[in-house]
């Protein structure tokens, strides 16, 4: 098993999707056959060349038919939103689909798009797979690996701290809503708020690994503006606008609050904050109120200058990459963590 080797494409090169580049190139558990891109200055490049790399002599196209007709074990799907026909299309070509884009595990939410791709994968003798680090990770697989060492639980938290300025991720400002009046923001659709269907889909997993069913899932939405402006590379979030968030959902069971998913994001310090927020360093942090009470953060490492750096995009495409030989090698279907059980990661100890 150790030897045998996978046939992927990478379906878009955004930040995850160059990670995927970078790794299927590395890894000798994986061949690179394919790359699909939909920005026209990648065009006819070389993959390594989009993903910072030695060229690799897969070169990039934006000819979605001919990825479909290629031959290949598994396609790793990275957009930001999954397209279901696209994806129900390359399960019936057959290859396997592996995506850091959504439907984690089953609820009524994606109910429709859920039989889609089950149908699309018994047509294919395909599975389909997705992960990545929350959700996908941090606030399903560890509160579910944490609760194993616990006696009781009387309720599980999951902290998502984000520094967006400060750990490489300047595009959200402008999408997360940042910058903008606080009152638009608390009152307007959020891209968190609309997107907690997706958070949900871990609070769900996470009740069926506890045996016990969410009765609903709440939310609740605070904002922080700025004291002073905030200059950055892209522009500045004005004085008296948005530059913090906190986003708090709560999965009942029972007639009480069970699993609190908090997400805090924020673009500068406390003491540029109204209110002063301290959120802290980037990091995952999960705890367990029960018997015994029970912590676990993930975070990265302070490097020996000092800085700080957050591997947001390398843990997200890992998460899903490292279970793409379990999920080829797995009978058809929908496989969400609960079916792979321990995802056995290959090729990562290398020469």
């Amino acid at each position: 098993m150790s030897e045998k080797t996978y046939r992927v494409v990478q379906w878009m090169t955004g930040d995850v999707g160059q990670v995927g580049v970078r790794h299927f190139a590395d890894n000798p558990v994986f061949d690179l056959v394919g790359v699909l891109v939909h920005t026209p200055e990648k065009v006819g490049k070389d993959a390594g060349e989009i993903a910072g790399i030695p060229p690799i002599g897969v070169i990039a196209t934006d000819d979605a038919e001919s990825i479909i007709a290629m031959d290949a074990d598994c396609v790793f799907y990275t957009p930001i939103i999954m397209d279901v026909d696209t994806v129900c299309r390359l399960l019936r070509s057959g290859k396997n689909v592996v995506t850091t884009s959504g439907f984690f595990h089953p609820t009524d939410d994606f109910r429709e798009g859920g039989d889609m791709i089950r149908a699309a994968s018994q047509h294919g003798g395909t599975s389909f797979h997705a992960g990545g680090i929350h959700p996908g990770y941090a606030g399903d697989i560890l509160p579910l690996t944490l609760a194993r060492i616990v006696n009781r639980i009387d309720k599980i938290r999951v902290v998502e701290v984000v520094n967006v300025l400060s750990d490489a991720a300047l595009d959200h400002i402008d999408w997360l809503g940042f910058g903008k009046d606080k009152n638009k923001f608390l009152t307007e659709p959020t891209i968190l708020g609309l997107g907690v269907t997706f958070f949900a889909q871990s609070m769900h997993m996470v009740a069926d690994g506890l045996g016990v069913t969410i009765d609903e899932v709440t939310s609740d939405l605070q904002a922080a503006v700025a004291v002073d402006d905030i200059t950055h590379e892209l522009g500045v979030i004005p004085r008296g606008t948005v530059a913090a968030q906190r986003h708090h959902w709560t999965a009942h069971v029972d007639g009480r609050p069970l699993i609190e998913f908090h997400a805090l994001y924020t673009t500068t310090s406390a003491d540029n904050l109204d209110p002063p927020w301290d959120f802290g360093k980037t990091r995952y942090r999960i705890v367990i109120d029960g018997d015994p009470p029970t912590e676990l953060t993930l975070q990265g490492l302070e490097h020996p200058d000092g800085t700080f750096s957050h591997p947001g995009y390398d843990w997200t495409a890992m998460g899903a990459i490292n279970a793409i030989p379990d999920v080829c090698d797995a009978a058809p279907g929908w496989l969400t963590h609960l079916d792979l059980g321990l995802v056995q990661p290959r090729g990562l100890v290398r020469k």
